[in-house]
């Protein structure tokens, strides 16, 4: 019973602000309910959240169990709420993205993060998510990225065109002149793969920006452009 009690904390954030709020940690405390007498809830959340962070698809039962102290049923468990993201929420079947704003529900986890991260979203030829890849994580405010890792899942999920995210840890998301000089490059290298960059969105806590709505002729093509 003392186990469970912490959970109780991210439950009542859920309710008053919605998923969107919670951490990773949060979140999948809540999946496993309690913890083992080896580590408490959010121990064992905080081991589950950095091993599937490491993971580019939906992990095995067994790989899972590999975490200390997550049993049969736990795993399961969080195996079960993986596939159904995958089957529903990420689906073929959901709706296309046509603006920045489309997206956010994806990446709203960012404006939680304390470090730096850069995500791809790959997208197929009618703008439904394909997936949501993370590329790198930097410190705080410095995240490197060379195109050939930018675009490598983007080529692996056969996509048609992408749009690329990351994070401002300070929580401001205005794009600063290294954002501005990487998303050349990002579109420079997207016209040459033919896989064209459609934005690149700055997320923090307060909100994002659209790189794409500041400087559309940085773009080859556009949320707009694609609806005409």
């Amino acid at each position: 019973m003392i186990q469970n009690l912490p959970v109780q904390m991210p439950r009542e954030k859920i309710e008053k602000m919605g998923a969107s709020a919670l951490s990773n940690e949060e979140l999948l405390a809540l999946i496993l309910g309690s913890g083992n007498q080896d580590c408490n809830v959010f121990e064992l959340s905080r081991h589950l959240a950095d091993f599937l962070a490491n993971q580019t698809q939906v992990p095995s039962l067994s790989k899972i169990r590999e975490i200390r102290g997550l049993g049969k049923v736990k795993a399961a468990q969080v195996l079960a709420c993986l596939e159904l993201s995958g089957r529903y929420i990420l689906s073929a079947k959901s709706n296309p993205i046509m603006s920045p704003d489309d997206l956010m529900s994806r990446l709203s986890f960012l404006k939680y993060e304390e470090q730096e991260h850069l995500v791809v979203v790959t997208l197929n030829s009618v703008n439904c998510v394909i997936r949501v890849h993370e590329i790198t994580t930097g410190l705080v405010n410095k995240t490197p990225v060379h195109p050939r890792e930018a675009f490598a899942k983007a080529i692996e999920d056969r996509a048609v065109s992408v749009v690329f995210a990351h994070n401002h840890p300070s929580g401001s998301p205005e794009p600063s002149l290294e954002d501005l000089a990487i998303t050349r490059v990002l579109c420079a290298s997207g016209r040459i793969l033919q896989i064209p960059v459609l934005d690149h969105i700055i997320v923090g806590k307060g909100g994002f920006s659209s790189i794409c709505r500041m400087q559309p002729e940085m773009f080859e093509r556009t949320f707009e452009t694609d609806q005409e």
